[in-house]
């Protein structure tokens, strides 16, 4: 089943990777291994931190009126 999470703000695209991440099974350690990143900055991205790029991204989306949603196979495991 499909799910999906919409962003509008770093809060929200940092809440949605946390619930596709624990949806697929997947501790912070693990992803950021896999990813190539540190746990710690992971947290802060899960947490709502931001990082300038994902500001200026989400500033030009609303701007342009696009909304940016994740989609994601629901509790099937790692893809």
């Amino acid at each position: 089943m499909q799910q999906q999470w919409v962003v509008r703000s770093s809060e929200d695209f940092g809440r949605g990777i946390a619930e596709v991440r624990r949806n697929q099974h997947l501790t912070q350690r693990e992803l950021a291994e896999q990813g190539g990143l540190s746990r710690h900055w992971l947290a802060k991205l899960e947490a709502g931190h931001s990082t300038p790029v994902l500001e200026h991204l989400l500033r030009l989306t609303r701007r342009l009126g696009i909304t940016i949603t994740l989609i994601w196979d629901g509790d099937d495991g790692p893809a």
